[in-house]
C-alpha cells in the first residue's frame, strides 16, 4: 500500500494527491449540504412558518440519523473494500439531497434530511479510514489541512453561490446544485480510485456485532469518543442560528451575509494547509490548544455583540474560524492515530456516529437556549456562547490525555 514520505518537497505521490483532492471535494459536498441550512434558516423560518425549535429539529434530524447509521455500519466497516463502501453511501447521500431539493413541506424536508443523514453520516468515517490507511502519521496533519479546506471552500464558493441561487430561484436550488456536483465526484471515484482492501488481510473471524462490541469496550477508544462529544458541541451549537443572529441582532443584511462567509472562507483556505504543516512539525496537541484558546476568545466576544460594523464582524468571524479550523485539523489528525489497523473502520464509524448524535443534541439544546422575540431578535445568545466556551475548555484537558496515549503508543516497538 502506498505511504506518503514524511520528508522532502515531494511528500505525496501523484495518486495520493488525487486521493486528497477527491476526498476534499467529496467532503465539500457533504459539508455544504449541512452548512447551507444555516443561512437558509431565515427563509425556512418565514416560508414554512416554523419555530426556532422546529428548525433545530431539521438540523438535528440529519445528525441523529447519521449517528444511528454510523453506529450500525461500524461493525461492517472493516469487512469491505473502503472504495465500495464509499460509493454505496455517497450514492445514497446524493439521493437524499435530491429529496431535499424537491421538498415541499416541513415534514417532507424533515424526512429528506433523515435519509440524507443515514448515508451522508457514514461517509466521513470511511474517508478518515482511507486517509489513515494511505498516509503515515507524520504527514496526516498536512492531509487533514487540505481536507479541512473543504469547510472553507464551502464558505468561499458554496455558501455565497448557494445563497445567490436561493435568493433568485428559492431555497431548493442549493440542494440541486450539490446533487449536480456530487454526481461528477461519484463518477470520478468509480473510475479513478483504486480498491482499498489491505485491512481485509488482518481481520479476525469475529462477526460484525462482536467487532463492534470490542471497539466500543476499549478504554482508550472510549476516551476518544468522550472527547468527540465535546469537540462537536461547539460547532453544532453556534451554526444553526448563525445567520439569524447576524441579521436580526448584528444588523447584517442578506446581501452582506455571503461577503462574511466568503472572506472568512478565504482566510481559512490560506491558513488551513499552513496549520496542517505546522501540526506535523511542532505537534498536533499544541496546535489544538492554540486553536481552542483563539476560538474561546472569539466566541465570547461574538456572542455578546450587538449591532456591529461589517469590517469588525468580518475580522471576528475570520479569527473565530481560524481557531475552529486549527482545532479540527489537529484533533482529526490525532484521532486517526488512536485505533489499531484492524479497528480503523469500526472506530471511525462509531466516532463519527457519536459526533453526529452529540451534534444533534447540541443543535436541539441551542434551539432551547436561544429564544426568538416577536421582533425577530435572538435572546440568550450570550449564554449559548458561554456553554460553547466551557466545552472547548474541557476538551483541551481530554485531548491532553489522548495525546499522551498516542505518544506512548508511538514509542512502543512495532
Amino acid at each position: 500500500m502506498e505511504q506518503a514520505k514524511p520528508e522532502g518537497e515531494n511528500v505525496f505521490s501523484r495518486y495520493q494527491k488525487f486521493i486528497i483532492a477527491i476526498l476534499a471535494i467529496l467532503q465539500f459536498t457533504i459539508i455544504l449540504d449541512f452548512m447551507v441550512l444555516s443561512p437558509l434558516g431565515v427563509m425556512l423560518l418565514d416560508e414554512m412558518s416554523i419555530t426556532t425549535a422546529q428548525f433545530g429539529w431539521v438540523v438535528s434530524a440529519y445528525a441523529f440519523s447519521a449517528g444511528a447509521a454510523g453506529f450500525l455500519a461500524a461493525g461492517f466497516a472493516d469487512r469491505f473494500d473502503r472504495k465500495k463502501l464509499l460509493i454505496f453511501f455517497y450514492a445514497g447521500f446524493i439521493g437524499g439531497t435530491l429529496l431535499c431539493g424537491i421538498a415541499s413541506s416541513y415534514n417532507f424536508l424533515l424526512i429528506a434530511r433523515i435519509i440524507t443523514g443515514i448515508f451522508g453520516g457514514v461517509i466521513g468515517s470511511v474517508s478518515f479510514a482511507i486517509i489513515t490507511d494511505l498516509f503515515k502519521m507524520e504527514v496526516r496533519g498536512r492531509v487533514m489541512g487540505f481536507i479541512q479546506m473543504s469547510f472553507a471552500s464551502s464558505q468561499v464558493l458554496g455558501l455565497p453561490i448557494g445563497l445567490y441561487l436561493a435568493n433568485v430561484w428559492g431555497w431548493h436550488s442549493p440542494f440541486l446544485l450539490i446533487v449536480a456536483i456530487s454526481i461528477i465526484v461519484g463518477i470520478s471515484i468509480i473510475i479513478y480510485m483504486k480498491p482499498i482492501d489491505e485491512h481485509l488481510k488482518i481481520q479476525s473471524d469475529r462477526n460484525p456485532f462482536e467487532h463492534l462490541i470490542k471497539t466500543i469496550s476499549q478504554p482508550n477508544y472510549l476516551r476518544a469518543f468522550a472527547a468527540t462529544i465535546l469537540l462537536t458541541t461547539g460547532g453544532f451549537m453556534l451554526m444553526p442560528f448563525g445567520s439569524t443572529f447576524g441579521i436580526n441582532n448584528l444588523g447584517l443584511t442578506m446581501k452582506q451575509l455571503p461577503i462574511i462567509y466568503m472572506i472568512t472562507g478565504v482566510v481559512t483556505i490560506i491558513t488551513g494547509p499552513f496549520v496542517g504543516k505546522l501540526s506535523d512539525k511542532i505537534g498536533k496537541y499544541p496546535i489544538f490548544v492554540a486553536g481552542s484558546i483563539l476560538g474561546m476568545i472569539m466566541v465570547a466576544i461574538y456572542c455578546n455583540l450587538g449591532v456591529t460594523p461589517l469590517w469588525i464582524l468580518i475580522t471576528i468571524n475570520a479569527l473565530l474560524f481560524v481557531g475552529i479550523s486549527s482545532r479540527m485539523i489537529a484533533s482529526s489528525a490525532l484521532m486517526t492515530a488512536i485505533p489499531e489497523p484492524q479497528d480503523r473502520g469500526a472506530f471511525m464509524g462509531v466516532n463519527s456516529s457519536i459526533g453526529q448524535v452529540a451534534g444533534g443534541v447540541a443543535a436541539i439544546l441551542a434551539g432551547i437556549i436561544v429564544v426568538q422575540t416577536p421582533g425577530g431578535k435572538l435572546e440568550r445568545y450570550d449564554i449559548l456562547g458561554y456553554v460553547v466556551v466551557g466545552s472547548m475548555l474541557v476538551t483541551i484537558v481530554m485531548m491532553y490525555v489522548l495525546n499522551r496515549f498516542v505518544e506512548r503508543k508511538n514509542k512502543q516497538p512495532v
